[in-house]
């Protein structure tokens, strides 16, 4: 339902340190929508979404996130690289300074929740400086109704200030843009970064703590849908492997396209009242029902567009990371509530730029624990400075700048849920095929679905020699055979045509894998560590 409670009176921000009254609570999209144009902070598309450009930053800023280390977090965090800490009274400071700055703005107010399980639902107020953020908000969080906003009472706050600047030797961070958790305050302090992502990656990294350490839930970055016979199907992946289009299915409900948590019913849940999809390249051919879902109450993030609208999904030159915001009732299949039982099958998806792993693999438990915590994918030449050719990439847990925890936790807690609900796990190679990135092909998505397809309606059959080769690199069980899909396709080294070049590539990723892996063999089971790649290249 769409609630609008425009005037000032209707909330107080007095418990946050804001005192005055230039504040809009709870507007509606359609407000917020006029609101941005009439400011000059975006502009409408053809299709009647909203077109916004965040500014400097156009993607998160994993190096800018960091987490109050207190007596909550102290000994629990996953400290380091990835989980940077942060002094509480430095914390202190600059929430002032950021309280002081918004004192002096119109301000959005929304109260919306996470995770559509009542019994692990996140009450949560977001106060934002720009309108389209608050539209974002409204898009991507589960939405209240009136009778719930009667009583809400936020247990999470997001404070989101674009337009302050931090003073990296006086405040602590590390320039001027930031993202920080505070467990003790509950509070998540985002400034300096229009990208919307933050706002539902901080709340998204809290539940990834809060789930896992107080309720014995796994919280997991996937996608998910389910089928006619109730059959839940989980998707794992890093941005731009296929999570949300391979999840957007016509035959199957979609759940979620991007966090979920599987509680101890075994029953999956999405965390989110939308979908934030990229859409590069995107076509309403290759992708319909997301292409339908970009209209008016939709958000376009950094496209670029002619004098008529029209959006040109080709054109990077802003980034490769367009994307687009929508409530999930954009999308006609959608699972009411966002909750799917019986899950029967993962998918570890990754885009390998190497084009050495099948296409399709079935894993055994050990393997799949140890794919989740390796988590790998690759980047492209041409997505950063200085990329000249494939790179691996690995992000464990298929997330991990979400992760507070160590990645053994996680996969520990996916390797129980697994053996326990009888879950076949699969590695699906969305990337390359016939040779690397610039010599070979992108795997063609009609073979990627035909593939996902083949697995969900039983078609790929029992694991028996027969059915599936074991890979001579990486161990892993791939199918000889499945329908719709070329036989030749199947076998990498069939495609390279060149077998000599086909493995001297192979060993050098399982070499890259092996390499990764040696930050968390202490943290690992030898039946885990038995999982990966067993051979080096000489």
């Amino acid at each position: 339902m769409d609630i609008s409670k425009p005037n000032s009176e209707s909330i107080s921000l007095k418990r946050y340190g804001i005192t005055h009254n230039d504040i809009k609570y709870q507007l509606s999209p359609s407000s917020l929508h006029r609101i941005t144009l009439d400011k000059n902070m975006g502009t409408e598309a053809s299709s009647g979404a909203l077109a916004v450009n965040t500014g400097e930053f156009t993607g998160r800023s994993p190096d800018d996130r960091f987490i109050v280390k207190d007596s909550i977090t102290s000994d629990k965090i996953w400290w380091g690289g990835i989980n940077m800490p942060f002094e509480p009274s430095a914390f202190d400071k600059l929430y002032d300074k950021v309280i002081a700055y918004l004192n002096h703005k119109e301000l959005y107010v929304r109260d919306c929740y996470a995770c559509s399980d009542a019994n692990y639902r996140m009450d949560i107020r977001v106060i934002t400086e720009y309108p389209w953020s608050n539209q974002f908000v409204y898009n991507m969080f589960i939405r209240p109704t009136e009778e719930e906003l009667k009583n809400f009472e936020p247990e999470w706050t997001v404070i989101n200030a674009p337009g302050f600047r931090a003073i990296a030797e006086e405040d602590g961070t590390r320039q001027h843009n930031f993202a920080i958790l505070n467990f003790s305050r509950k509070i998540a302090l985002i400034g300096g970064t229009g990208y919307t992502g933050e706002i539902k990656k901080g709340i998204f990294s809290a539940l990834n703590f809060i789930l896992p350490v107080y309720k014995n839930t796994l919280p997991m970055h996937c996608s998910a849908n389910v089928g006619k016979k109730g059959d839940t199907a989980i998707f794992f992946g890093l941005s731009g492997t296929g999570k949300t289009t391979l999840s957007t299915d016509a035959t199957r409900k979609l759940i979620g396209d991007d966090e979920h948590g599987w509680n101890n019913e075994n029953a999956v849940f999405n965390f989110e009242g939308g979908c934030y999809a990229k859409v590069i390249d995107l076509s309403q051919e290759s992708e319909p029902e997301i292409y339908g879902a970009i209209k008016k109450g939709a958000i376009l993030e950094n496209v670029v567009m002619n004098d008529k609208g029209e959006v040109n999904f080709s054109d990077v030159s802003i980034t490769q990371n367009t994307r687009v915001s929508y409530p999930l009732y954009h999308i006609e299949n959608v699972q009411r509530p966002s909750i799917g039982h019986n899950p029967k099958n993962i998918f570890f998806l990754t885009a390998d730029a190497f084009g050495v792993l099948p296409p399709i693999s079935k894993l055994t438990p050990s393997q799949a624990a140890y794919h989740f915590i390796s988590g790998y994918t690759a980047k492209v030449a041409g997505t950063e400075a200085g990329v000249v050719e494939p790179i691996p990439s690995f992000s464990a847990c298929f997330g991990a700048p979400f992760m507070p925890l160590h990645p053994a936790k996680y996969a520990e807690m996916l390797s129980r849920k697994m053996t326990e609900a009888g879950v076949n796990v699969w590695l699906v190679n969305t990337g390359w095929t016939g040779g690397s990135y610039g010599v070979g092909t992108r795997m063609k998505l009609k073979y990627t679905r035909a593939m996902i397809h083949a697995v969900l309606n039983g078609d790929l059959g029992l694991y028996t020699y027969d059915a599936y080769h074991i890979h001579s690199v990486f161990g892993v069980a791939q199918p000889r055979q499945c329908p719709g899909v070329p036989t030749s396709v199947l076998s990498p080294r069939a495609t390279w045509n060149n077998d000599e070049a086909y493995y001297k590539t192979a060993f050098k990723l399982t070499n890259a894998f092996r390499e990764n892996f040696k930050k968390f063999e202490s943290h690992a089971s030898e039946e885990i560590r038995r999982g990966g790649p067993q051979r080096y290249a000489f």
